[in-house]
């Protein structure tokens, strides 16, 4: 295969200097085996490839096998079904009864008693070591009545040490005879039972005042709740 590389001529300007023209033919005489290096490449490849493609061809066989004659063929039949026998159902009887056992009426016999008896529940006794809560009553408020009373617990850390102290409080009553508005007024010693004392008070429960058959509150109402150790006998 040959390739036809147009050549274009160039006038030699005789005023250009023989070293650039020297450079000029050097680098078209580079380009020439470029080219021809690339041609060369590329139909040695061609070549190759048909080769490839030839070897192939040639060595392609395919196996034909020949038909098996004669395929047993079985067939089976399947049997018939069996006829149904239709049974008539049976009937249960219900067992005999047993025979009936004879009532014996008998009155018993009473006897008139006198005696009365009476009932005495048991008597508990309830004995406490541990501290022990006084509540007072309510000074100067005749008015409203306590249904509830509620001991406050005995602070641990003051029963450890063993201290007693009291706590006066000041409180109102709403209509509905819950204790409300709780406040401290004094106390000994200070802020060791007050906590305790107030959230045993916010429990109590009054019977509030009717005044012309409707439920009113009350206001300034004080009461001292005294926190004293149990005395062993």
């Amino acid at each position: 295969m040959s390739v036809a590389i147009p050549v274009v001529p160039v006038a030699m300007n005789t005023s250009l200097p023989a070293t650039a023209v020297a450079e000029f033919t050097l680098t078209t005489m580079q380009l020439l085996k470029k080219v021809m290096a690339i041609i060369v490449a590329a139909v040695v490849t061609t070549f190759a490839l048909f080769s490839f493609m030839a070897f192939l061809i040639s060595s392609d066989q395919v196996l034909i096998e020949a038909p098996i004659n004669g395929i047993p063929i079985t067939v089976y039949q399947t049997p018939e079904d069996s006829k149904v026998v239709i049974k008539p159902p049976v009937t249960l009887q219900p067992p005999t009864p047993p025979p009936a056992m004879p009532i014996n009426k008998v009155s018993p016999a009473t006897e008139p008693s006198n005696k009365t008896y009476i009932y005495q529940g048991p008597t508990f006794e309830v004995s406490d070591s541990g501290p022990v809560v006084t509540p007072m009553s309510n000074i100067g408020n005749r008015d409203a009545r306590p249904i509830i009373r509620v001991n406050p617990k005995y602070p641990m850390e003051a029963s450890r040490k063993g201290i007693e102290g009291w706590v006066q409080l000041a409180f109102d009553i709403n209509t509905l005879g819950e204790v409300i508005n709780v406040k401290v007024i004094d106390s000994a010693p200070k802020r060791v039972f007050d906590k305790a004392a107030v959230r045993a008070l916010r429990k109590w429960k009054y019977r509030a005042k009717s005044v012309e058959g409707k439920q009113v509150s009350q206001h300034n109402f004080s009461v001292q709740l005294d926190f004293t150790m149990a005395k062993e006998a």
